[in-house]
This record gives structure tokens, sequence and C-alpha cells, in this order.
């Protein structure tokens, strides 16, 4: 228990900068594991690897984002329930996220494994590819479980404001995972079919692991206090969160399904040049999100102790917080994205290159942008304005795509897709601060509380102005 962090007490800053520290250092660790599977097999088996493993992995993000709901629904609803102190409660939505997590996975694994391969064809997948891309794609959903369960203990740690445990089963994983990929590709001989299982093994031992510590975390929890195994009441509290999450996260997929048949329409070197530069794009975006799930954290946490006052100035720490973040990545990606992308290239003086490093130098100077519009929705999410979140997350996703396939084809070049991107954050961004700014945080009847009832005199209410 004594790894728990209450949120509501201490300067917001220093608060959030302690609790988000950890989280951004578990997204590094997160990424290198889908950036060791490129680099490996760009590096060791070929091009066409890394295209297969590229094309691939915008497909296993529709998989993630079921995760990714489950996570921030019960993330979300355990901090609510820890500020307010009902820790029988939150173990009963605990045990309710697994049960309905175990039951939704099941569903998605058999949907993989009957429909990789029409899945692949709809994004205009080269017959040439498909044979790694389906392989890959069928371990991926083989280890569903594993993410799953992972993204559920992590989401508890994170709302009883333990940061740092994640982060420790993540480094260790990940690092492992860097090592078994080279073991099985280069001295196995294994293809991609190496990459797949040794991100399969390292992820299985890092759930195990988490699970087993959140349980043992959250057993001693409520003495006195009712708890159920399963909760229908609890649920929907959760799907309130999850399901425009999902929502968000799998439309963002689908569209980026819809911008990679569009790129994949420029053959197997824009591909590749765009495979290695999107994983070292997502590395940035997921850091932020990661992030912006730690504001959500605090946010519901303080709204579940009616300390809305803290809310406000924790925004305007967050907004500080990963703009610092973005600084380091915008020099390096736009002065030094050759030596980037090359991590990734077999042929590092190829057209697959050039391609690779246009994308990084019109992307990301407008990192900034999509930082603010993430800070911004943390603090929407963990308040419970679902509404206003998935539609800022929308109209940027929709401009993304309609741009992608509008410009691509007026311009008869990739770099038409590239610049969908800082329209698409731009508006996106202005859409959150307009939401955000509706929201009077002072005026404590504007946010949610834990249970939709009022909390500590707080008025209760769950709509912005």
């Amino acid at each position: 228990m004594a790894m728990n962090k209450d949120l509501t007490q201490g300067k917001p800053a220093t608060v959030l900068w302690k609790f988000c520290l950890p989280l951004f250092g578990s997204i590094v660790f997160q990424q290198m594991y889908n950036i060791a599977d490129s680099l490996v097999a760009g590096k060791f088996i070929g091009e066409n690897a890394l295209a297969s493993v590229g094309n691939s992995y915008e497909i296993t993000l529709i998989f993630l984002a079921f995760a990714f709901g489950a996570n921030m629904g019960c993330s979300v609803v355990a901090a609510q329930l820890y500020g307010a102190k009902k820790e029988g409660e939150l173990k009963t939505a605990v045990y309710t996220t697994l049960i309905a997590g175990g039951v939704l996975c099941a569903v998605l694994m058999a949907v993989g494994f009957l429909f990789s391969r029409p899945l692949l064809g709809l994004i205009n997948t080269p017959e040439i590819l498909m044979a790694d891309s389906q392989l890959y794609l069928d371990i991926y959903v083989l280890g569903l479980p594993f993410v799953f369960y992972y993204n559920i203990a992590t989401g508890v740690f994170s709302a009883l404001g333990d940061s740092k445990t994640p982060f420790l089963f993540l480094a260790v994983s990940s690092t492992a995972n860097v090592a078994v990929d080279v073991l099985f590709v280069t001295t196995f001989q294994m293809g991609v079919a190496g990459v797949a299982w040794a991100t399969f093994l390292c992820q299985g031992v890092a759930c195990g692991l988490a699970m087993v510590v959140m349980l043992k975390r959250i057993h001693p929890m409520g003495q006195g206090q009712k708890s159920q195994i399963f909760s229908g009441v609890l649920l929907k509290r959760i799907s309130l969160i999850a399901v425009p999450s999902i929502l968000q996260q799998g439309f963002v997929s689908v569209g980026n399904i819809v911008i990679q048949g569009v790129i994949n329409g420029f053959g197997p070197t824009v591909m590749a040049g765009y495979s290695a530069s999107i994983k070292l794009n997502n590395l940035v975006i997921s850091s932020l999100n990661t992030l912006g799930n730690g504001i959500s954290n605090y946010t519901a946490q303080n709204i579940g102790a009616g300390a809305y006052d803290r809310v406000k100035s924790g925004f305007r720490a967050a907004l500080k917080m990963v703009w610092l973040v973005c600084v380091p990545f915008v020099l390096l990606y736009f002065f030094m994205g050759r030596p980037f992308v090359t991590l990734f290239m077999e042929d590092p003086q190829g057209e697959a290159l050039n391609v690779g490093v246009q994308f990084l130098q019109v992307v990301s100077p407008v990192y900034f942008l999509a930082a603010t519009k993430i800070a911004c929705d943390g603090i929407l999410r963990g308040a419970g304005l679902m509404r206003q979140f998935v539609i800022s997350t929308f109209a940027d996703l929709i401009l993304r795509v309609g741009l992608s396939i509008i410009l691509s084809a007026q311009m008869h070049s990739s770099l038409g897709i590239w610049l969908s991107w800082p329209i698409g954050w731009f508006i996106g961004m202005l859409l959150s601060l307009f939401f955000y700014a509706r929201c009077s945080w002072n005026k404590k009847q504007r946010a949610v509380p834990a249970d939709n009832s009022p909390r500590r005199g707080a008025p209760g209410g769950n709509s912005a102005r």
C-alpha cells in the first residue's frame, strides 16, 4: 500500500510531475516493443519484413484500442472512488473490469483469427507481404489476453496514484524483448515469426507479474466496506468512460488503416519509409497520450475528493509538462531525422529513407499542437466529459483521413498525406481548448463527482456550460 499516492494533496505541478514521469518512462519502454520489432525486421531480415511488420501494426492498434478503453474505464472510475475513500467499491470495479474484459478479449480473438486476412486485404496489402503480415498478426492476436490484462492492471496502479510499479515491469520486459528479438531472428533464423513470438513471450511475463502485484495490492483495501465480484451498476459507470475511449481509439485506428491504404498505393518503398518514421512519431504521440492518461487520473481523484480548484491549476501544470516533453523530440526529429530513420533501414541510401525523413520534418514541428489537445482531453476524460472528448478527436481524425486522400491525389505525392497531420491536430486542439474553456472548474457544479452525486459539499452535475 505504500506505493499508493493521494493525488489530491500537495502542489499540483509537483504532484503531476512525480506521478507522470514514471508513466512517461513506461511508454518509452512500451514503444520499445514495436520499435525493436521494426528495427530487427528491417536490419536482419529486410525491407519487405519491415513493411510487413509496419503494415500489421496498424491493425493491431484496433485491438489495442479495446484494451486501452478497458484501462481508462477502470482507471478513471477507480481513481474517483479512491479519491472518495470508497475502497470497497474500488475493488468491485476492478473485479468487474477483469470479468468484462475477459469476455471482450475472447470475442476479439475470435474476430482476429477469422478475419486477419480480409483485414489485411482491406488495406491493399501487396501479395508479396501478405504471408508475413498475416503471420505477425495471428501471433499478436494469440497474445491479446496479455495485452488486455496488463492494461487493466496498469490502469488500477495509476488510479491508486502508483506510476512506478508499471514502469519497473515494462523496463525489464521491454529490455528483454530486444534481446529475445535478436536471438530468435539471428540465431534461430525464425524471420518475422521470431519478432512476433519474442513480443508474445515478453508481454506474457509482464502481464503475469502486473496482475499478481495488482491483486495483492487491492486485497487488503476497503476492510469493513462491502465489495462484490461483479456489479452491473459499476460496469455501466466504467462503460461510460470505456466505450467512448474505445470508439475514439478505434476510429483513430480505422483512420490510420485508411491512411495506410492510401500509402500502400504508392508501393513498398513508401510503405517502408512510412513504417520506420511512424514508429518514431508514435513514440511521441504515445508518450503524450500516456501523460494525458496521468492527467485524467489526477483529475478523477481530485473530482472524487471534491477538490475542484486543483483541476484548473493542474491543467496549467500539465501544459508546461507536455510542451517540455515535446522540445527534444521536435529538435531531434526535425534536424536529425535521417540517422533515426536509418536505424530501421537495410539500405539507408534508398528512397524509403527520404520518405521517412520527409514525414518527420513535416509532422514534428507541430507536436506542440497535439500536446495541447492531449492535455485538454486528459482533463475532459478525467471529469467524465466524454462527449466533448470524442467530438474533438473525431474532428481531428476525419480531417486527417479526408485530407490525406484529397491532397495525395492532387499532389500525386505522399507529401500530401503527411500534410494532413498538422491540419487535423490544429483543428482538434482548438475544439479541445474550446470545450475545456467552457468548464467552470472554480464553480464546482460544472464537474462530475465520483458517483454523479454531490460529494463533500460540492454540488453535482455533469454538463459543460
